[in-house]
């Protein structure tokens, strides 16, 4: 392969038969220019995008700090042996840019904050140790410590880059709904949730896979009427407030649960009440 074009020290366009491709590597275009031999030992990975993705990371590729970009191929690498999975060519797009910015905007003193901390960590948990070691990987390569926020939003970003995930949207929304709903039960039970308790970890695991089949249109678990009248009368306070929490999430976001939901997420509520 001959060098098309260089970005920068670590990255080269080629021209491969009918395609253009990207070709990274640790200083594989170092004093070389235009029709140079690739170096195959320098060669660590190749990309074939599609042709607006190819221009924009070439311009993230030109224009970027090339330590930013090193650090975001190292989390990006770590996340798909982590995995045991690939991610999709655009991680190095989305991740890099979000990245630089998120370094700039700390080098300027400007704080990042994410609302939805407490959600990506619960949801994401393999996603998010790989925040954690960027966080580490991030202060040892460049000096920078990110604060666990922006770890959670590297997750996100790893977390909807896998192959059969959800949209960024649509996993943004879900942690959203996730959020309300905690917050929602707080105001009615009247005192905080202890989010490393496993009580909590299982009725936040519980509303997931709930939401999941709404959004998938799966089935769910019926209940008997005679269990169903049971527990609203043994666990009168935990039923109300699955009941109001459930109301104002189906008001809030037009999700309809089934009357067989209130009851099991009411046998989740009684544990943390009591």
């Amino acid at each position: 392969m001959r060098i098309f074009r260089v970005l920068n020290n670590n990255a080269v366009v080629v021209i491969d038969g009918p395609q253009e491709k990207i070709v990274m590597g640790s200083g594989i275009a170092f004093q070389k220019k235009r029709n140079d031999i690739v170096p195959k030992d320098r060669i660590e990975k190749i990309f074939v995008l599609r042709e607006t993705s190819s221009e924009k990371f070439q311009q993230l590729l030109a224009t970027l700090p090339e330590s930013h970009i090193e650090v975001a191929e190292d989390i990006i690498s770590y996340a798909e042996g982590y995995l045991k999975a690939p991610l999709s060519d655009h991680i190095h797009i989305a991740l890099t840019d979000h990245l630089s910015f998120a370094l700039e905007r700390l080098q300027q003193g400007i704080p990042i904050q994410n609302k939805l901390l407490s959600e990506i960590r619960m949801l994401y948990r393999k996603e998010y140790e790989i925040g954690l070691w960027a966080k580490e990987r991030i202060l040892e390569k460049l000096g920078v410590e990110i604060p666990e926020d922006e770890a959670a939003h590297i997750a996100l970003h790893i977390h909807t880059a896998k192959m059969d995930a959800p949209s960024m949207g649509e996993s943004l929304k879900q942690a959203s709904i996730l959020k309300d709903f905690v917050t929602e039960v707080e105001i009615l039970m009247g005192k905080k949730i202890e989010e490393s308790s496993i009580d909590y970890q299982r009725l936040i695991t519980h509303l997931r896979f709930a939401l999941n089949r709404i959004e998938t249109g799966g089935q769910f678990s019926p209940i008997d009427e005679d269990m169903l009248e049971l527990i609203k009368v043994k666990y009168k306070e935990a039923f109300e407030i699955s009941g109001k929490t459930l109301d104002f999430l189906s008001k809030e976001y037009e999700i309809s649960f089934p009357h067989s939901e209130v009851a099991y997420i009411a046998l989740h509520i009684q544990r943390l009440l009591k």
